[in-house]
């Protein structure tokens, strides 16, 4: 998950964040609070000397949490559900999406440092990057430049829409 993304769950800005990622600024136990619970991990883990070690992570169906796209906001396309939120020092980030109907009008692209791949699981997706459209149907991947303004359009309206998504850079 981006600092910009954090942001949103937390109510934290991005510049704040990336401060207490770099180690500039010690945050306040309120501020991690507010990060534990997005990741839903305790207040220990921030403090757990053994976690750095931790090369195994199994992330149980149960312990996922559910993200609206833009939080507080009807025009989200997909839901996402962090797959690896337990793994310290990820080298990538990977999420289970699954894409509402919504209206194309609606959307807003959105863009973030790195690389993304999307393994489509189930129904047809329309994937605009930058001004080029790709439909995507089960058993379909995209991997592309996140840098580049993106969106995600459900376009079958029967069935579920849902796909693997993973992000790095």
């Amino acid at each position: 998950m981006g600092l910009v993304e954090l942001g949103k769950h937390t109510s934290l800005s991005a510049a704040l964040l990336s401060k207490i990622e770099r180690g500039k600024l010690i945050p306040t136990l309120p501020t991690l609070l507010r990060i534990a619970m997005v990741f839903s991990v305790g207040l220990e883990f921030f403090f757990d000397s053994n976690r750095n070690r931790r090369l195994i992570e199994v992330i149980r169906k149960s312990e996922r949490k559910r993200f609206p796209e833009r939080p507080g906001s009807d025009a989200s396309s997909y839901f996402f559900e962090s797959l690896d939120f337990k793994a310290s020092e990820r080298k990538l980030n990977s999420f289970y999406a699954e894409f509402v109907m919504s209206s194309p009008e609606k959307l807003k692209p959105h863009q973030h440092a790195g690389i993304e791949m999307l393994f489509m699981i189930d129904g047809v997706l329309g994937v605009k990057i930058g001004g080029e459209n790709y439909e995507l149907v089960s058993g379909d991947a995209i991997y592309f430049d996140s840098s580049m303004p993106h969106y995600y359009l459900r376009a079958n309206e029967q069935g579920d829409c849902r796909a693997l998504v993973v992000t790095a850079g």
